[in-house]
């Protein structure tokens, strides 16, 4: 006999909730059954759109929802670590959205109340689909690049130079990602965290130590659309030293004309490197290793498609199992992305002790 779909409280029902609630209909192990939003309007529409049966203005009310396995924390960066704390002290496994917070404490927070909950926690770093990623790791894991000397690693977006997306200066699903008033932390908060994750999860190793550039430029008049400040940062240019001494170089940006949501890691070895690259050209791996090195020759690797969060919280949802990547990874690239803020306001290099 099959085993009853596990119970999930989705909290929050703003854009990247049509993506969790999407994703969840698709998995027959898992069942949306209850959403929370204080937009009595918007709650209304989302439920009616999924066909979500229960619907509550206050969190307290939705975590008295009966017969609960777990919540999903879809909300503004700045409620994650309360919703996410609030829901683990009430015994349910969590899956949070990127980033795991807005800033280094409250992410420690979640970890701590992770731990003292003992219950499965995730965030959701979406680009741990890439079968190319999970390649190239299993063959550094495997020594097959002999050792790692440098990185290059970029996100390229260029939403605010092309209409792919829609038109940034008029949707306020782009406009609040350029305030700093509306709790955005610019380019570096918003997809830094995807790409430090693609090369410390590339590499397998911690980032040491680092110095980062953040810019902004003008947008419109005075910087100002509506009640939209738009003073959060649109680039960034990070060098990285890597635990093992290895360096490299890490940027992304919203100006990258030419591409429209890529990803890319090169790993530069003793014995041979590998690129990855995820976007518009589809995920890829390209190798030149051994003696390829010398020619130097390039190679396409065939590579398997990874399990998405969705599919892996659920996998892990059932079996009781441990999940990845889970909070305390995540609290560790917000450590790093603090780093890079104070890196920038103190125009020098600064370390990253490990947060133990």
């Amino acid at each position: 006999m099959a085993e009853t779909p596990r119970r999930v409280l989705l909290v929050g029902t703003g854009r990247m909730a049509q993506t969790h609630a999407l994703r969840f209909a698709e998995i027959s192990d898992i069942s949306v059954v209850a959403a929370v939003d204080p937009d009595q309007a918007r709650l209304e529409r989302f439920c009616a759109e999924h066909g979500i049966a229960h619907a509550y203005s206050e969190l307290e009310q939705g975590l008295l929802h009966p017969d609960l396995d777990a919540v999903s924390v879809v909300t503004p960066d700045a409620l994650h670590a309360s919703v996410s704390i609030q829901s683990m002290q009430a015994g349910l496994a969590v899956l949070c959205e990127k980033p795991l917070s807005d800033t280094v404490r409250s992410s420690q927070a979640m970890v701590d109340a992770a731990v003292r909950a003992d219950v499965l926690n995730m965030v959701n770093l979406s680009y741990r689909i890439s079968g190319a990623l999970h390649q190239a790791r299993l063959w550094v894991d495997q020594g097959r690049l002999g050792e790692i000397r440098h990185i290059d690693a970029a996100y390229r977006q260029s939403w605010l130079v092309s209409p792919y997306w829609g038109e940034w200066s008029e949707e306020e699903a782009w406009l609040w990602r350029l305030s700093t008033a509306h709790g955005s932390t610019g380019v570096l908060g918003d997809i830094g965290i995807h790409i430090l994750d693609f090369v410390t999860a590339g590499v397998g190793m911690e980032i040491s130590g680092l110095q980062c550039r953040l810019q902004t430029f003008d947008k419109a008049p005075d910087n100002r659309i509506g009640e939209y400040h738009l003073d959060a940062n649109d680039s960034c240019l990070i060098n990285v030293q890597l635990s093992n001494g290895a360096l490299g170089a890490v940027q992304m940006s919203r100006y990258q004309t030419g591409y429209f949501n890529d990803l890319s890691l090169t790993i530069h070895g003793t014995e041979g490197a590998l690129q990855v690259t995820t976007g518009h050209a589809g995920d890829r791996l390209l190798s030149c290793l051994g003696d390829s090195r010398h020619t130097p020759v390039w190679t396409e690797v065939d590579c398997d498609r990874q399990p998405d969060t969705f599919d892996r919280f659920a996998s892990a949802l059932m079996s009781g199992q441990r999940g990845s990547p889970d909070f305390a990874h995540a609290a560790g690239l917000q450590h790093y992305l603090q780093r890079c803020l104070e890196s920038h306001e103190q125009g020098r290099w600064l370390e990253c002790d490990s947060l133990g």
